[in-house]
């Protein structure tokens, strides 16, 4: 995990940045941020331009997030950057494009990274990808992999179903290896199965473009997460956008099923028997 989180580097940011940041408490900071980035071809859309547009466009988004998320030090960061979804229903051309935009933005961003302390990796069913795809991906995990701040994980080729369905296929081995007992497997056992065994779930998940669905994305993982949902696209959201986000769960209570502090539990066993049911 991140080592040098301690070492703050707030100042870097912008006035406008800085001005949110102010507002917030840095002790409940979250832990781990998910992103849904959504909206590139409505972008598109809405200025009567190609799709690929939009797409460049998102991708100059990342990395703006990304240097915010660094400053701050946030130790994970986890963007939905290509569904498994999107591998199989979008136009080949499209996802020939989107595959070329990801080997350029590791090519021209591993500098940047190293700059900002920040390590990159990678979720999903990748070997599925082209080799010289993850010829760039290993460049890049390699050149940044002994940064010690933010870990930008981008979620490639990945899809919740079928993550949930390789773990079970490789906890169905262990079994079978006489490793693990079937009736002695917990939920710790399916999540170290898990690509993000290695990391926390997330407590923010963001969704741009307004839509209100999580699109087969970390749906484990994300069980108690808070969730904040922007009308804004992804093409216009900037390092500024995540600040608000993250003041806006700082402003939650996260209760875990559990009561809010204050809250008096009912005390039902000290009810006579004939007092016990419900009210209509």
């Amino acid at each position: 995990m991140p080592l040098s989180l301690n070492f703050s580097r707030v100042h870097e940011l912008p006035p406008d940045e800085l001005a949110v940041y102010r507002r917030l408490d840095p002790a409940r900071l979250p832990r781990h941020v998910a992103i849904i980035m959504d909206g590139n071809g409505r972008w598109a859309g809405k200025r009567r331009l190609k799709r690929f547009l939009g797409h460049q466009q998102g991708a100059e988004s990342v990395q703006y997030v990304v240097e915010t998320a660094s400053r701050i030090g946030l130790p994970w960061l986890t963007l939905y950057a290509f569904s498994l979804e999107n591998n199989l229903k979008r136009p080949k051309a499209e996802v020939t494009f989107l595959m070329r935009l990801l080997r350029t933005y590791l090519t021209n961003n591993v500098q940047r990274m190293n700059d900002n302390n920040v390590r990159i990796q990678y979720i999903g069913r990748t070997h599925e990808l082209e080799d010289d795809v993850r010829e760039r991906m290993d460049w890049a995990a390699e050149a940044t992999r002994h940064n010690t701040g933010t870990v930008l994980t981008l979620a490639l080729n990945y899809g919740a179903r079928s993550e949930l369905l390789d773990a079970f296929k490789s906890l169905h081995a262990e079994i079978n290896r006489n490793d693990l007992r079937l009736e002695d497997v917990t939920e710790q056992d399916i999540q170290r199965h898990l690509y993000t065994a290695h990391m926390p779930d997330p407590d923010l998940l963001i969704r741009t473009s307004g839509e209100m669905r999580i699109s087969n994305y970390l749906l484990w993982q994300i069980a108690y997460a808070e969730i904040f949902v922007t009308e804004r696209l992804w093409p216009d959201f900037r390092g500024i956008h995540m600040l608000e986000a993250i003041e806006d769960y700082q402003r939650r209570e996260r209760r875990y099923g559990g009561l809010s502090d204050g809250t008096e539990s009912d005390d039902i066993a000290s009810l006579p028997a004939n007092q016990t049911t419900l009210v209509p």
